[in-house]
């Protein structure tokens, strides 16, 4: 509440406190941005005379402006004379969300300001949802967002799958690069309890060291240089659903402190603000490294890794799934031919031979790729051997090793000398970011 007259300002603030507000009060209008910067608020309460100009409004009406220009959503109920109800009026067109008179009613301030409150509800909601809603849009744009396969080895993912999702327990997925973690994830939020809510993935591996507070947490706008507008974090995105963390061993200790944080007291405080927000999720998360080892050797919190892990669900690579190559190939195939307009309807029973034999270091990705390169260059309706073209080491890969890291560095090498050093083309090769094919060049000294 601003207003210069201090006796009003007390008094709304005994008042209003029996109410369970919190009640910040200000005598000085000027220092209004620097509240709006600091934190959030519900409701804002503003005079419309100070004073410098004790019964004209203006000064009201600029301060509303600068109010509503920060932040669009601000909920700002105007506090007027009985003489100034045009003013008032004037004010409603303006952007405030409703007027009080002086002196007022306690019963009708109360109801005004619970009116307000339930309506600031109700555009955060609203935000939540629009935010959500595009998350949501440019997930499903994505093909393939369904585990396909009937495996022995992925039948037991699903078993446990089917375990653990209607619990709130933390999971932690591992499996190579490409084998469907994410999708995992997804299968498990579905049939949760929290199916009808959000489910939001963050690649960490992408997020850089000094965005990782404004993106997991959010931050408030001029809070730093392109912070233009408040932003939910991801956090506040999941609220009341899941929070898929891929790529989870990619973060240094400094943010592995902060994430333990934020998960430990389950709030989180966006850059720039002082308040702490409640935030109540599922986690999943997600890694190709060894977390374990991570941990003895001193690169990987402990107590995250206890935090996370309540159950650990290992996804098999495809070398250990060759049955499911053929549904795999069908669904690919089906889809490509779509997309690319074109009747390649079949493989050849010596192409599919060919693809049950390849160890596929890339896993379900690498098909993926090889599928769509086959039907975009396939020049008859049948994918024969020749369509598809593999490393002649392919049958080698890192010398037959079954060390992660090392099939890892191979498969970035092949990716690299593939496409003469072009690392946007190799990490879409591998199905990284630019940013996560760096910091592998950098592990491996490539």
């Amino acid at each position: 509440m601003i207003d210069d007259d201090e006796d009003v300002l007390l008094a709304a603030k005994m008042l209003l406190k029996k109410y369970n507000h919190q009640v910040i009060i200000e005598k000085n209008p000027n220092k209004i941005p620097f509240l709006l910067n600091n934190d959030s608020y519900d409701v804002i309460l503003l005079d419309m005379n100070f004073s410098k100009d004790t019964t004209s409004g203006k000064e009201g009406f600029e301060w509303l402006k600068q109010i509503k220009d920060r932040d669009p959503q601000a909920v700002v109920i105007m506090i007027t004379a009985f003489g100034d109800v045009e003013m008032a009026v004037r004010a409603l067109k303006e952007g405030a969300t409703d007027f009080i008179l002086k002196p007022w009613q306690n019963e009708k301030l109360v109801a005004t300001i619970s009116t307000a409150i339930k309506l600031k509800k109700s555009y955060i909601e609203v935000d939540k949802l629009r935010k959500a809603k595009q998350m949501f849009e440019e997930q499903i744009s994505q093909p393939f967002k369904d585990i396909i396969g009937q495996s022995t080895a992925l039948n037991e993912v699903f078993a446990l799958i089917d375990k653990v999702a209607k619990t709130d327990a933390n999971i932690l997925i591992l499996g190579e690069n490409g084998t469907g973690k994410e999708l995992v994830a997804r299968a498990i939020h579905q049939k949760s309890l929290r199916k009808d809510n959000s489910f939001v993935a963050v690649d960490m591996g992408a997020v850089t060291e000094t965005l990782f507070e404004s993106e997991l947490f959010g931050h408030k706008k001029g809070s730093f240089t392109d912070a233009r507008e408040d932003r939910l974090g991801r956090f506040e995105l999941a609220n009341h659903g899941t929070l898929f963390l891929d790529e989870i061993g990619n973060l240094s200790m400094n943010l592995q402190s902060k994430l333990l944080s934020a998960l430990q007291s389950r709030q989180v405080t966006r850059v720039g603000a002082n308040r702490p927000i409640d935030v109540d999720i599922r986690l999943i998360c997600a890694t190709n490294l060894n977390l374990h080892q991570m941990v003895v050797e001193g690169k990987f919190r402990q107590d995250l890794l206890y935090r996370i892990n309540t159950v650990e669900i290992n996804i098999p690579p495809l070398c250990e799934r060759i049955d499911d190559i053929p549904m795999l190939t069908a669904h690919f195939l089906s889809y490509y031919s779509k997309k690319y307009h074109k009747e390649v309807l079949s493989i050849s029973p010596e192409a599919m031979g060919k693809l049950k034999k390849y160890p596929w270091p890339g896993n379900v990705r690498e098909l993926q790729h090889s599928i769509e390169r086959a039907v975009i260059m396939a020049d008859s309706n049948t994918l024969q051997e020749s369509d598809f073209l593999f490393s002649r080491k392919g049958n080698d890969v890192a010398n037959d090793s079954l060390n992660l890291d090392e099939v890892e560095k191979s498969a970035v090498t092949k990716a690299i000398q593939l496409h003469n050093g072009n690392i946007s083309k190799a990490a879409e090769e591998l199905g990284l970011t630019r940013a996560s094919l760096y910091r592998r060049m950098e592990k491996y000294g490539l």
